[in-house]
């Protein structure tokens, strides 16, 4: 009889993972849920859970701070839920291993047999870091995990070779040996927050700084944003474990004349000041993340490399990473978040305690991100108030699109992670020099923000430098557009004529596949827009009813729903 884990982590990005006999069986955030982005305490998806599978063990994930308990029993809530539901559950603790969450993530999904990981993050797990070899001579602080390096080895091999805490919580004091380095320091995750905030957007936004790099260029008016690859404490004040602040009093030349979030809509007042500073946090950051690779790799000789950590979901990083190091074999996990430290705590715990004969089990390498409900048996067709419901074909939308027409598509089970991937996605015409302009208005996004390409696989090196990559199916690399093809795709190509993208091919998506395939045969052009099929503050669609909503509350009309062979269009 199978053994069935559930993992849960019950901070931001809250999220609940399946994992039986050491395959991944299902996983879903709470934010789909509860439409609320970045929910946290994943109570809706422990009870969803419960209702589709028999759970014999509880891993609670986290990080290790001081968990609230609930009066008369005093137990943790997880703890109370999963008793109310079934008291045989098993309930295990792993608050204290949230890197080890991203990296064992990141590995199982790799498929590799052995590996270097490198989580790079903003705060992990709560530790305290015994220092010295005799009482008098010991000190004892409390640190966060802000960027480890990992060996990883099939079936539950997980050494941890380099760590980095880092606090501001008591007397500063500094210790470095070859395992530990800890400091009040100011990170590469931290600084990248702490330029977001200054841009006045919320420290877990900090893609939006990704978007804006591009508009800006080297300021020889800036301080040195590093210094021996620490975040300069002239320029950053850390405030962990929520991010850092940029000292304007120290720093007149960053002192804000407005309101920064003004500009957010209005590009005309955006200074040259903010947008040099985004490309510098960029530039700087994705060096010194490059510069801990290559020391892992040196000194371990191990040429697979796994990547995660929030600041994994970098796509121009990762770009970097892949020229500046062609010969490594390099995944980034397309669930780099701390959403996927859910899986990655199952999958070790499986492998590590509870499977006998652990290898005779091949390793769960992630084939498919539709991980959660499938929602084409809950779809509705009889009872569509606000729409007129129309059979269709694949050609039939590509020929709406080719007209300029919006079109959100609905389809099976959601994508986990952030990334829309032809599920719920929003489709339109790569090829309107218009088009990014629509259609950041359409979702209420700002101005500058750019969108990603989804093109065929076997067309993908005709049309972007791949820079050695085989495919993209996670839109976790924002890769150069051919100098040829620039202008045949305006609408997907960024300002530094970049474009993040995800290959498709049919064994993975079908009827998306299809799609593409048709809007090619109309116009030549392998590649959809693609965006996330959600307005402005709102997590990706989850159910059938979701998306008529957000049609219905915005300027959207048409949603494609491929597996009834439908579409449906708005009343007017």
């Amino acid at each position: 009889m199978s053994y069935n884990i559930m993992a849960i982590n019950p901070g931001h990005n809250g999220s609940v993972a399946l994992v039986s006999d050491g395959k991944l069986k299902f996983f879903i955030e709470e934010e789909r849920l509860t439409r609320l982005k970045h929910d946290a305490n994943p109570y809706l998806g422990m009870l969803e859970m419960f209702t589709r599978y028999k759970i014999d063990e509880l891993i609670i994930g986290g990080t290790g701070q001081e968990e609230h308990k609930i009066p008369w029993t005093g137990e943790i809530s997880y703890a109370s839920l999963v008793r109310k539901i079934n008291p045989n559950v098993k309930i295990t603790r792993m608050g204290e291993q949230h890197h080890a969450g991203h990296a064992m993530c990141a590995f199982y999904n790799s498929g590799f047999k052995k590996a270097i990981a490198i989580v790079i993050d903003g705060c992990g797990s709560f530790h305290n870091v015994n220092v010295g070899d005799d009482y008098e001579n010991q000190i004892q602080n409390r640190g966060f995990e802000v960027e480890s390096i990992y060996i990883c080895e099939y079936p539950d091999i997980i050494a941890e070779i380099k760590k980095i805490y880092a606090s501001n919580f008591g007397e500063s004091f500094k210790f470095k040996s070859d395992e530990y380095d800890f400091d009040d320091a100011v990170t590469i995750v931290k600084a990248y927050e702490g330029v977001t905030r200054y841009l006045g957007f919320p420290e877990i936004e900090a893609g939006k700084t990704m978007g804006l790099a591009p508009y800006g260029e080297r300021d020889e008016n800036l301080q040195n944003l590093f210094i021996d690859g620490r975040g300069n404490k002239n320029i950053f004040i850390p405030t962990f474990a929520n991010g850092s602040v940029i000292d304007e009093e120290r720093n007149p030349y960053l002192k804000h004349k407005t309101d920064p979030t003004l500009w957010h809509k209005k590009p005309d007042m955006i200074t040259q000041v903010e947008k040099n500073l985004a490309w510098q946090i960029q530039e700087d950051t994705q060096r010194l993340a490059g510069d801990l690779i290559e020391q892992a790799v040196i000194e371990n000789g191990i040429e697979n490399v796994v990547i995660a950590g929030g600041y994994g979901l970098n796509c121009v990083s990762n770009y970097y990473y892949k020229k500046r190091f062609p010969d490594l074999n390099i995944y980034v996990d397309p669930i780099s978040n701390d959403a996927g430290t859910a899986i990655g705590l199952a999958k070790y715990h499986w492998f590590a305690y509870c499977s006998e004969n652990k290898l005779d089990y091949e390793i769960d390498k992630l084939d498919s991100i539709y991980l959660g409900v499938d929602h084409n048996d809950f779809i509705d067709l009889d009872n569509i108030d606000g729409f007129t419901v129309k059979e269709c074909t694949a050609k039939d939308v590509a020929k709406l699109i080719v007209d300029r027409n919006i079109v959100c598509l609905f389809n099976g089970a959601a994508e986990a992670g952030p990334r829309a991937l032809g599920n719920r996605s929003i489709l339109y015409d790569p090829r309107d020099a218009n088009g990014k302009d629509f259609v950041n208005k359409v979702k209420g996004r700002e101005w500058f923000r750019p969108f990603a390409g989804s093109v065929l696989e076997e067309h993908a090196n005709d049309w972007f430098d791949m820079a050695g990559l085989e495919s993209s199916p996670y839109m976790m690399y924002a890769v150069d557009v051919l100098k040829d093809k620039v202008n045949k795709i305006p609408c997907i190509t960024h300002v530094d004529d970049t474009c993040r993208i995800q290959t498709v091919n049919r064994n993975q998506n079908e009827y998306y596949y299809d799609l593409i395939n048709e809007f090619y045969k109309l116009t030549k052009v392998p590649i959809l827009f693609n965006t996330s099929f959600n307005l402005a503050g709102d997590p990706l669609v989850e159910s059938f009813e979701n998306a008529k909503s957000t049609l219905l509350r915005s300027d959207l009309k048409y949603l494609y729903v491929p597996s009834k062979g439908v579409i449906l269009e708005k009343n007017v």
